[in-house]
């Protein structure tokens, strides 16, 4: 599949961009440490208010104990083909800063670093798909997240599989996405709606 037939930037942008999309076709095939890190690596380094690094994940490796609690809080829409992933992850931040004082920016900094995971995982070749199709409150209470930390979105990261594979009403949406013009999404001076 080529990128470029789904995509036009309307300015000059590095190819990374474009490129990173969010397939659901996964091999089902496992990812080591060493591939899962390099994401979360990334993600360390992404920017922060006052470097609060708000984020945290919690993942969980295919046929390992853990992953049955993460994948049970998927929807139901979500584990028929979440269910190939290599590993699973809860995105939470942290709402205060360390010194207790609320952090306003705590979801928009944990979005940064789920931007720079995604970015790795597209240049390490790796399928990465946000969700936010998931029991967030049964996720805070079974993950044993305290009170302030905010339940963000789940991931799930694998190898590319075949779209084959998915059902047919998913095989027809497996294709990288356009983005709404610069004309809708920057205005100058003020809103406008």
């Amino acid at each position: 599949m080529n990128v470029s037939d789904f995509r036009k930037p309307q300015q000059e942008i590095n190819e990374i961009f474009l490129n990173r999309w969010s397939p659901r076709a996964m091999s089902g095939e496992e990812i080591d440490e060493t591939a899962l890190f390099s994401l979360l690596e990334a993600a360390r380094w992404a920017p922060s208010s006052n470097n609060n690094q708000p984020w945290r994940f919690i993942y969980a490796h295919r046929n390992t104990p853990h992953w049955n609690t993460l994948f049970d809080l998927l929807a139901e829409s979500n584990q028929v083909w979440a269910k190939n992933a290599a590993v699973l992850l809860v995105v939470i931040s942290k709402t205060t800063f360390d010194s207790d004082k609320p952090s306003r920016t705590h979801s928009y900094d944990a979005g940064a670093a789920w931007a720079s995971f995604a970015l790795q995982g597209s240049l390490n070749d790796l399928v990465v798909h946000g969700m936010q199709g998931f029991d967030y409150d049964k996720a805070k209470e079974i993950l044993h997240i305290p009170d302030n930390y905010q339940v963000e979105a789940m991931i799930a990261v694998g190898k590319k599989g075949r779209k084959e594979e998915l059902p047919a009403y998913l095989q027809e949406r497996e294709f990288p996405s356009a983005r709404k013009p610069l004309s809708v999404i920057a205005m100058e001076g003020s809103f406008e709606g």
